[in-house]
C-alpha cells in the first residue's frame, strides 16, 4: 500500500527515496483511494477553478452582453452558467471571440461532467471489506502444543465465501557475507481456507520442528524484528464482488502466554451465541511444559 509523501514513497513505516512519482498519470488511481471528502472537495475546486480560468478570458476577449465591464464576478458566473448549461438569458455572447470560448468551455464542461461522473460510480460501484483482525497476535499452548492464534471477522452481516488467508513472518538475518537481508517465509496455517467467513475466524499456526518459528523467544523475536502479516481474499455474497484485506503485525504486538477469548457459547436453549464484544480479547494461559512462558500480563 504505497503513498506519496514529500516526494518518496512509503508504506507502513517503509520510506523509499528516490522512487518517481507520478501524480498526474496516477490521478485515477488516487482519487479512488481518496476519501468522499477528498472526492467531492477534489471535483468542487477542479470545477471552480476551471469556471477561474474562463472569466479571465472572458474579461480580455469581452462580448458578454448583460455583464458589466472590468467584473470579474460577472464573468465568473456567466462562465458557470455556461459550464453548467444552465443559460437564465441575462448574460450572453455577442462577439465572435466570446462565442468561441463559449464553444470551448462548453466541450470542457461536457468533459469534466464526463470526468467526475466516472469517479463518482466507480466510488460507488467499488466494493469496500469490512474484514477485521484482531490487535494481537497470540503465541500459546493449544492442545500442549505452542501456537500462533490471531483472529479475523466479517464486521458486515454478510458471508465472505471462499476465504482464503496467508500469514507470512518477516526478520532480520545477518548472511554469511555480513548483509543484512529481510527474509519473508509462509507460516503453514491448520487451516487456510473457510467456506463462508461470518464473524469470527481464529487462525492457527503450530509451531514445530518445521516452523519457521521453532525455537524463538521473545527477546530472540524483538532482536530479529519478527513481523507477522496476515491477508485475506475472499468473494462478497451479497455484491459477488472480491475483497481483501490485510494487517501487519510488529513484534511489539505479539502476546507470548495467551490466546484469543472464547466468543462463542451456547444459550439455554441450544442455539450457538457470538459475542462480538470479545472478538479483539485474549485471555492468558497457563506455562506447560512444552511452552515455558510465563502468561501474559
Amino acid at each position: 500500500m504505497w503513498r506519496v509523501a514529500r516526494g518518496s514513497l512509503q508504506e507502513e513505516g517503509i520510506v523509499v527515496v528516490g522512487a518517481t512519482s507520478h501524480p498526474l498519470r496516477d490521478a485515477y488511481h488516487s482519487l479512488l483511494r481518496m476519501r468522499w471528502t477528498g472526492v467531492l472537495l477534489t471535483i468542487a475546486g477542479l470545477f471552480l477553478a476551471t469556471n477561474a480560468v474562463f472569466a479571465v478570458l472572458y474579461l480580455e476577449v469581452g462580448g458578454i452582453t448583460g455583464a458589466r465591464d472590468g467584473s470579474l464576478r460577472d464573468a465568473f458566473f456567466f462562465s458557470v452558467q455556461t459550464i453548467g448549461t444552465v443559460g437564465y438569458g441575462a448574460m450572453y455572447p455577442t462577439s465572435t471571440g466570446a462565442n468561441t470560448l463559449v464553444t470551448i468551455e462548453s466541450i470542457a464542461g461536457v468533459i469534466l461532467t464526463a470526468l467526475a461522473t466516472g469517479i463518482v460510480f466507480a466510488r460507488f460501484s467499488q466494493t469496500t471489506s469490512r474484514l477485521v483482525f484482531t490487535s494481537k497476535v497470540c503465541i500459546g499452548p493449544m492442545d500442549g502444543v505452542p501456537t500462533v492464534m490471531l483472529r479475523v471477522g466479517n464486521d458486515r452481516a454478510s458471508l465472505i465465501f471462499e476465504a482464503t488467508i496467508r500469514v507470512i513472518m518477516t526478520r532480520t538475518v545477518i548472511t554469511k557475507e555480513g548483509v543484512t537481508f529481510y527474509r519473508m517465509v509462509d507460516l503453514p496455517l491448520a487451516r487456510e481456507r473457510s467456506l463462508a467467513l461470518s464473524r469470527s475466524w481464529t487462525v492457527m499456526h503450530v509451531i514445530d520442528e518445521k516452523s519457521p518459528i521453532f525455537g524463538m523467544t521473545p527477546d530472540k523475536c524483538n532482536l530479529e524484528e519478527l513481523e507477522i502479516t496476515a491477508s485475506v481474499v475472499g468473494t462478497d455474497d451479497t455484491s459477488l464482488q472480491p475483497v481483501h484485506a490485510r494487517r501487519r503485525y510488529e513484534s511489539k504486538d505479539i502476546v507470548w502466554g495467551a490466546r484469543p477469548a472464547d466468543v462463542l457459547s451456547e444459550l439455554p436453549d441450544g442455539r450457538i451465541a457470538l459475542d462480538v464484544r470479545k472478538f479483539d480479547m485474549i485471555v492468558p494461559t497457563q506455562p506447560t511444559e512444552t511452552f515455558p512462558y510465563p502468561k501474559a500480563d
